[in-house]
């Protein structure tokens, strides 16, 4: 499969996880595992929720990390702080990046709004440079849009 296919793909398995179980958790977590099925060169992938007023980590697949991230704070936090997907090509050029995991070059992060409240964060890592596309960009903002018809964030958090 050629990457849109791949991401097609990661749609479809995304759909058919939400529509056959009810439970937040396992849907989410679940979705950190098909992503890191279905898209190459990633290091990590998971969410992080907006409690109060710092990002606590949830479901995730890679290394340890971290475990709170104020909003204004990292990639993840200028992403809740504007409310505007990140697609950062070289972490290393981004003013306070936090370095969770050393390998990691580059990030996009997809904020998580609905209804005009923030949530959270969908966070994807990866250990090349400039790893992130526009297509990937709009393909995780789609999921983030599946995620946000079938789920009620206020229970998570």
């Amino acid at each position: 499969m050629n990457d849109e296919e791949k991401l097609r793909y990661m749609i479809v398995l995304a759909k058919s996880q939400i529509s056959s179980e009810k439970d937040t958790l396992a849907n989410i977590s679940n979705l950190t595992a098909i992503i890191k099925a279905c898209v190459d060169n990633l290091n990590w992938a998971g969410f992080y929720f907006l409690r109060g007023d710092e990002l606590v980590l949830g479901p995730f697949q890679g290394l340890p990390a971290c475990n709170r991230i104020l909003p204004e704070k990292g990639v993840c936090g200028h992403a809740v702080k504007t409310g505007q997907v990140q697609m950062v090509p070289d972490v290393d050029l981004f003013p306070g990046h936090i370095a969770c995991d050393d390998a990691s070059k580059s990030e996009l992060v997809i904020p998580i709004i609905k209804e005009g409240r923030t949530y959270g964060v969908l966070d994807l890592d990866s250990p090349r440079r400039e790893r992130f596309t526009d297509l990937e960009r709009d393909y995780f903002v789609k999921l983030v849009d599946l995620l946000n018809e079938s789920i009620d964030w206020k229970k998570i958090i």
